[in-house]
Parts: C-alpha cells; structure tokens; sequence
C-alpha cells in the first residue's frame, strides 16, 4: 500500500514539473501573457505542495528500520526520482526568473521573441492543476510582485533539497534502475527519427491543446498525462 501511494505521489509530482516545464517555455515569447504568467504561478506552487507531501512521505518510510530490504530499496529508487524531479522543478524556476526579469509585461523593455510556436496554454495548466477551466485573478502587476515571491519559493525549494540529503542518505549511483533508459517510450510506441515524434507520443492520450508551430508539426506535451 506505501509502495503504490507513493508512486501515485510522484507521479502527480512529475505532470505537474512537467507542465511547468511546458509553460516556461513560453515565456518571452508570442504566446506571454499576464494569464501565462498566471499560470506559472499557480503550477509551481501546485509543485511545491506535492513535492513537500512527497518528501514527507517518503523520508518516513525511508527512516523505517523494520521495512524489508526489498521496500527499501523501492523507496530509495522513489526517492532518486523525487530528488531528480526536484532538480529539474529547481531549473525551470531560475529559468522563468530570469526570463521573467528580461521580458516584464508592465514596462516592457524587450519585444517579444518570435520562437515559431504560438497558441494557448491554457489547457496545460488545467491539467496541472486538475481542474476543468483556469479561473484568472487578472492581478495587472503579477508579473512584478510574482517575482519578487519566486526568488523566496526558489531559495524555499533549494533550501527543501538541501535537507533532504541531510535527513535521508541514498546514494544515487547505488539505487538500479528497473528497466533501461527509454523503455516507457518503446512500449507505447515506435517512434521515428524526428524529435517531435517524442513530443507527441501521447497526443491521443492526454488531449493536451497544441501550442501550434509556424513552421512545423504541433508541439505537444508529452508528459503532461
């Protein structure tokens, strides 16, 4: 039953990351909006609470002493990808904090980058956040008092990971991988050559909306499930 709640746990944990991910690519580009800005907010917030939900459950599991070898080393696998999930929730956070500095949507000092893909982001967030339809606050200054509480939650979240490696001694070059690199993309699908194969390998699946680009297929994201 721990097993099986914990990975429920961390998969929440990774379509949401997942879905940040996906809104940060956005900014600065066509598709910014003070609604994308929004969205980031509420997304990566969304990731802190689970992964503070997820560290919680796993580091009492882990500091068991009469769990079975077997569990443990499950645990400790959870706990490599929580960690590493973690890392990348961490990057894409110092990602839109500075892309947030260069391109403010009050005063805007920079135009806008023509990246080659626009379109709504809307429906990745909803999936982030598990609702139907975003509801907007239309705060008009979010994007400057928002970056003001990211370098706080970015400092919280590196902080978080720091006391995690304090608290649980897992050493991730110990921790075997239980089926090799790449395998969950070779099960669902034969993939071809191009990149953007892998983008959309779930495009029936997740019904994520297109962010359309001008100048190719449809991006979509993959892990956003």
């Amino acid at each position: 039953m721990g097993k099986d709640e914990c990975k429920t746990m961390l998969d929440a944990l990774n379509k949401v990351t997942a879905c940040y991910r996906h809104l940060v690519i956005a900014l600065g580009s066509t598709s910014d909006s003070q609604n994308l800005r929004e969205e980031l907010k509420k997304t990566r917030k969304k990731a802190q609470e689970l992964a503070v939900a997820n560290r919680t459950k796993l580091t009492s599991l882990l500091k068991d002493k009469s769990i079975s070898k077997d569990d443990r080393a499950e645990y400790e696998r959870l706990w490599v990808l929580f960690s590493s999930s973690m890392e990348l929730l961490e990057v894409d956070m110092k990602r839109s904090l500075e892309i947030g500095q260069d391109f403010p949507l009050k005063v805007p000092t920079r135009h806008l980058i023509q990246t080659g893909m626009t379109g709504s982001t809307t429906t990745v967030a909803a999936r982030a956040m598990s609702v139907q339809n975003m509801k907007y606050e239309a705060d008009s200054n979010i994007d400057t008092t928002d970056l003001r509480e990211l370098r706080s939650e970015i400092s919280q979240v590196s902080q978080m990971m720091e006391e995690m490696e304090m608290k649980v001694q897992v050493a991730p070059w110990a921790v075997e991988a239980k089926q090799e690199a790449g395998a969950e993309l070779k099960s669902n699908m034969s993939v071809g050559n191009s990149s953007v194969g892998v983008i959309s390998i779930c495009e029936e699946d997740c019904g994520t909306e297109p962010i359309t680009s001008l100048s190719g297929p449809d991006f979509y994201c993959a892990e956003c499930t």
